[in-house]
């Protein structure tokens, strides 16, 4: 079902489960997918105990076997000149959530989101959020009911200790995806994660 298709794949600041995510482009190559990496500037930039953007940016390249598009004048082409047929954005921060429910596009995954939306193809959401039953609930929601979003099934992940936090089971990715191609939301959306 994927075979011949070009998939975004928007990397967003949520250091903490890239370890997750990356793993998920082989499935994608492995299904005949080509995967085109797109990553906001905090994934270049930042340091953090889960690594340096310079290690994940080799991790990325060498999974996908593509450079990536890490200018918002690299991801504009994928409007109608170079488009995508699908854009996945996992992990996607609740920054970035604010942003895309706002109209606000001032991040390379962000363009590249809009531009697909703009072509009436799907945009899969992985979202990995402190703040998604709190303040970004409401920028979920009006996700939730946007044409042509789609999420992968997300719960909580800490109930006790992060009571607001959600964060998207990223084995879920290529399920979602070929549900998505075809205009469907996989289900359950609402999951439970193991405690």
């Amino acid at each position: 079902m994927l075979n011949g298709l070009r998939i975004g794949l928007g990397i967003t600041a949520s250091h903490c489960t890239y370890e997750e995510v990356i793993p998920m482009i082989n499935q994608f190559t492995e299904k005949g997918a080509t995967v085109v990496p797109i990553i906001t500037y905090s994934v270049l930039t930042a340091a953090t105990r889960f690594g340096t953007g310079e290690e994940w940016i080799e991790k990325i390249e060498k999974a996908s076997g593509s450079k990536v598009v890490s200018k918002i004048v690299e991801a504009e082409p994928f409007g109608p000149t170079n488009p995508l047929d699908c854009m996945v954005i996992a992990p996607m921060t609740g920054n970035s959530i604010s942003k895309l429910a706002n109209a606000q596009t001032d991040s390379p995954v962000l363009m590249a989101a809009k531009a697909t939306l703009r072509n009436g193809k799907p945009v899969v959401l992985g979202i990995s959020t402190n703040d998604a039953l709190g303040l970004n609930g409401m920028n979920i929601m009006k996700l939730l009911s946007t044409k042509n979003i789609y999420f992968i099934p997300f719960g909580q992940d800490n109930p006790h200790k992060k009571p607001n936090s959600l964060i998207a089971d990223f084995t879920q990715i290529i399920p979602t995806v070929e549900h998505a191609i075809q205009s469907k939301q996989l289900q359950p959306l609402l999951i439970t994660h193991s405690l």
